[in-house]
């Protein structure tokens, strides 16, 4: 048996010569959410629950017969890089479990087009491009909220501010009236940069401007006018 994780495609010759085939982890609950980013794009979609799942290499891209998942809650100010950090260690442990009873010959396998009926719709987690990145502030706070916590901390949402490029890491939502446009902003000069949203406002806590080190956002306030 072979084991691989985070790896770019290997030849079928290698993937297919152990007589037990080839284990790989995921960060889903497969058939969901295939593909290069599931961690970014189930947080970035708003999902209340991901998870971890152990399959068997077969050509088409995490299509493999499912061996063993683990279900996982994402908190709701849980951001991209905490999940992850939550999900390797949880990902290994199934890996050992799924290793222990193959080896007893315990496990199942299941075939992810049985569980692929008309009602289910996949959704996808393709590579993060620079669009994906980009702060649409016509869009509702909450998925603004998603969008920042999905991307940090790499490769981070961001916005430009005048000429400049930030970076946001870490917010918050304010669901009310917004008194002003979309990406129009307020500010005390001191502690509080608000952003306009459709139906609302995105309050910066954590952020990095173009050429500078990531920073609160007080730190950023005193040396930068907004």
């Amino acid at each position: 048996m072979q084991v691989v994780v985070a790896f770019r495609m290997l030849p079928e010759v290698v993937w297919n010569m152990p007589p037990m085939g080839t284990i790989n982890v995921h960060g889903s609950l497969l058939p969901q959410y295939r593909g290069a980013a599931p961690i970014n794009w189930a947080i970035i979609n708003g999902e209340k629950e991901t998870g971890v799942t152990t399959f068997k290499l077969q050509h088409e891209i995490d299509t493999g017969n499912i061996l063993l998942q683990k279900a996982i809650a994402i908190r709701e100010d849980e951001t991209a890089g905490e999940l992850h950090d939550r999900m390797k260690d949880i990902g290994a442990a199934l890996l050992v479990d799924t290793l222990k009873k193959m080896e007893e010959g315990g496990i199942e396998e299941t075939v992810q087009s049985k569980i692929m009926d008309g009602t289910i719709q996949l959704k996808h987690a393709p590579k993060i491009f620079t669009d994906t990145c980009r702060i649409d502030w016509n869009k509702p706070v909450d998925e603004i909220y998603n969008l920042i916590r999905g991307l940090s901390p790499y490769p981070g949402a961001f916005m430009l501010l005048g000429d400049k490029t930030i970076k946001i890491f870490s917010a918050k939502k304010i669901v009310t009236s917004p008194s002003i446009p979309p990406g129009a902003y307020k500010t005390d000069g001191k502690n509080v940069l608000r952003f306009a949203a459709q139906d609302g406002y995105i309050e910066v806590l954590e952020l990095q401007l173009e050429g500078k080190k990531r920073m609160m956002v007080d730190a950023f306030l005193r040396g930068y006018k907004v």
